[in-house]
């Protein structure tokens, strides 16, 4: 099984040291690819040196994070683009739109939101979508940009019965599982339980939302296993049906070079 985390953060600082050992664990485990989307300017070198160590491994992706718009935005949004033309990306993010711990930029966070938007069109390059607690605004860009036109993932997709009936109405967009749905009180499972596995991709976010039963610790890109398990009870499906069927959808949505589906 070589499975594929679609939304990690390696390149943090939470993880100095150890990266490199992080990756040797990753790769013995099974893992054959980690996707990295940037936060903001100040990660960029970061998540470049990191995939520069492992080209065939970690996967870059280019953007600014909803939580990094201030009033530096227009500033940080060029300098975010002025890299897309240095070097290959897999996809346009993290991206999207946060109300939960501030809604002073909310104005803001739509322009960059939408302006990241058209250069996935551009580019033809995926978006990796960041939403909390702001659904309706993120439905309200992409379909003012141009819905049929992109592609993309919702990353940590935890939403209710009726955000997921929106988002399956976008054909070409799957969503992110993570560490939530093992969590004890999460009704993820019984929510996705509601589409096909064809529509959803395994992420990890680390060093965020680490599954049971290292809930609370730093998460690891090995730790994706607990959420495949999980996944893969949900659907009743094996654990290798669950792990290749998401692999396809992975390398299908996103840009990845030297990865091929068959």
């Amino acid at each position: 099984m070589k499975l594929i985390d679609t939304h990690n953060h390696l390149y943090l600082e939470d993880f100095d040291p150890e990266q490199d050992q992080l990756v040797t664990i990753a790769k013995e485990s099974g893992i054959d690819t980690l996707l990295l989307p940037n936060v903001d300017t100040s990660t960029i070198r970061r998540m470049h040196d990191l995939c520069d160590r492992y080209p065939d491994f970690a996967y870059p992706m280019m953007g600014l994070h909803p939580t990094s718009v201030d009033e530096h935005y227009a500033k940080n949004l060029k300098e975010t683009e002025s890299w897309l033309g240095k070097r290959v990306y897999c996809g346009i993010g993290e991206i999207g739109i946060d109300l939960y711990w501030d809604k002073t930029y909310l104005k803001e966070q739509k322009e960059v939101f939408e302006e990241q938007l058209r250069w996935s069109i551009d580019l033809n390059l995926p978006v990796a979508i960041h939403t909390r607690e702001a659904y309706p605004e993120v439905f309200d860009s992409l379909y003012k940009v141009g819905a049929d036109t992109l592609t993309g993932v919702f990353h940590s997709f935890t939403g209710n019965e009726a955000e997921l009936e929106e988002i399956k109405k976008l054909n070409n967009f799957k969503i992110g599982i993570n560490g939530v749905i093992t969590f004890k009180n999460s009704r993820l499972s019984e929510i996705i339980r509601q589409t096909d596995i064809r529509k959803i991709v395994l992420e990890t976010d680390a060093p965020y939302l680490a599954p049971a039963p290292y809930r609370g610790k730093r998460n690891e890109p090995a730790y994706i296993w607990k959420t495949a398990e999980k996944v893969a009870q949900t659907y009743g499906l094996t654990l290798e049906d669950t792990v290749e069927t998401t692999r396809i959808n992975a390398l299908k949505l996103f840009k990845i070079e030297n990865k091929p589906i068959s």
